[in-house]
C-alpha cells in the first residue's frame, strides 16, 4: 500500500462492496416495471404485516425484501407474492467490522437494482414503520423524490446536525443549516438515479479516516449533504405529499377516519411512515391489517457485554485511524 494513502475499516469495507460482483439473479423477470424494495432482516411475519397488506391492498405490481433465513417469515412473504432475498455478501475478507445495518442497506440497495435491470422506478422504504393508504409510485416520479420530516429546518435537529458535522465538518453543516430536513427512509425516483445516489451518499461517508461514516445517523446526514448541496439531480416535497412522516408531527393535529390516517389539513398521503409513534394510530393499523398476528412489543434487554461494546463503538467512530 502506498505510505500516504488513507486507511479505514470503513473505506476498506466501501471498496469491497462496491466493486465485488454481488446479488443473486432475480426471480422477476419481464418488461419495464416498478419496484417497492426494502430491508427486512431482523424481522418475522408479524413486524412486516401491517407494510406487506396495506401495500397488497394497493399495489400489485413487483415487491422484494430482504430478509433473513426465516421460513415462516419467506412463506408468509411468497403468499403475497413478494420476493425474497438473502442480504448481499457485503463483507470485507479478514475485517471483523461493517457499518450499522442502515448504512449498509444502500450496497445492498446499488447491487439488488445493478441485478434488476428491468426496474423503471422503485421505492427505497423502510419497512416495519410503513402503512400504504395509496399506490406508492403513482403518479410516476420524473426524478429523484425526496420527502421532509417536518417543517423546522436541520438547524433544529440535533441529532441530525450532529451526524452532519461528523461526515462534512463544522462549515458545511452550517451551509445546509437552514434546509429540510430529509427523512432517508424513503426515497424514490428512476433505476439508475437511485443507484448512483446510493453509492454518492456511501462516498460521502467515506471522507473522514474513522468509521463514522458507517455509524447509525450516517446516512441520513450524508443523504441531506447530497441533496442540499446539489451533488444529484432530485427534488425535495414537504411533509404529507407522497410521504407522510408522522414521528414529530403532534398527534391532535392528524385525524383518523374509517381506518385511513389524515393529514393535518385533511388530505390523504400513499405512504405513511412513523406512523407507530403515535399509540392510537399503531392501535388502528395493528386491527386493521394485522389483526390475527401476535401482537409483540420489539425489546431486547441490553446486557452488560452490549453497553461495552456500545462504548468501544462510540470511542472507534470518533478515532481517527492511522495514515
Amino acid at each position: 500500500m502506498t505510505k500516504n494513502a488513507v486507511r479505514s475499516a470503513y473505506l476498506g469495507w466501501f471498496a469491497t462492496a462496491i466493486a465485488k460482483v454481488r446479488g443473486a439473479t432475480s426471480a422477476i423477470a419481464g418488461d419495464a416495471q416498478d419496484l417497492v424494495l426494502g430491508y427486512a432482516t431482523g424481522y418475522d411475519s408479524a413486524d412486516v404485516a401491517i407494510f406487506v397488506r396495506s401495500l397488497r391492498s394497493h399495489y400489485s405490481g413487483a415487491v422484494a425484501l430482504v430478509v433473513d433465513a426465516n421460513p415462516e417469515l419467506r412463506d408468509f412473504l411468497h403468499s403475497y407474492d413478494i420476493e425474497t432475498l438473502d442480504p448481499p455478501d457485503l463483507q470485507v475478507e479478514g475485517c471483523g467490522w461493517a457499518p450499522h445495518p442502515v448504512v449498509c442497506r444502500f450496497a445492498g440497495f446499488d447491487a439488488l437494482l445493478r441485478a434488476r435491470p428491468w426496474v423503471r422506478n422503485a421505492l427505497l422504504t423502510d419497512v416495519r414503520d410503513v402503512v400504504f393508504q395509496g399506490a406508492p409510485l403513482e403518479p410516476a416520479p420524473e426524478g429523484l423524490e425526496f420527502f421532509a420530516e417536518c417543517e423546522t429546518p436541520l438547524a433544529l435537529h440535533d441529532f441530525n446536525m450532529k451526524y452532519i458535522r461528523a461526515v462534512g465538518g463544522e462549515q458545511l453543516a452550517s451551509l445546509v443549516a437552514d434546509q429540510p430536513c430529509i427523512c432517508v427512509g424513503t426515497v424514490l425516483g428512476p433505476r439508475e438515479d437511485l443507484m448512483r445516489f446510493c453509492r454518492l451518499i456511501l462516498m460521502l461517508g467515506a471522507i473522514p479516516r474513522s468509521e463514522v461514516g458507517g455509524a447509525f445517523g450516517a446516512d441520513q446526514a450524508t443523504c441531506n449533504l447530497a441533496v442540499h448541496l446539489g451533488l444529484l439531480d432530485g427534488r425535495v416535497f414537504p411533509n404529507h405529499s407522497r410521504v407522510a412522516t408522522l414521528g414529530m408531527v403532534p398527534a391532535a393535529k392528524l385525524g383518523l377516519q374509517d381506518g385511513v390516517i389524515h393529514n393535518p389539513d385533511g388530505s390523504i398521503s400513499p405512504i405513511i411512515h412513523q406512523y407507530d409513534r403515535h399509540p392510537v394510530l399503531m392501535t388502528a393499523m395493528w386491527s386493521q391489517w394485522a389483526a390475527d398476528v401476535e401482537r409483540r412489543d420489539r425489546c431486547r434487554p441490553r446486557t452488560f457485554g452490549d453497553r461495552i461494546d456500545r462504548a468501544v463503538q462510540s470511542l472507534k467512530r470518533r478515532t481517527a485511524e492511522l495514515r
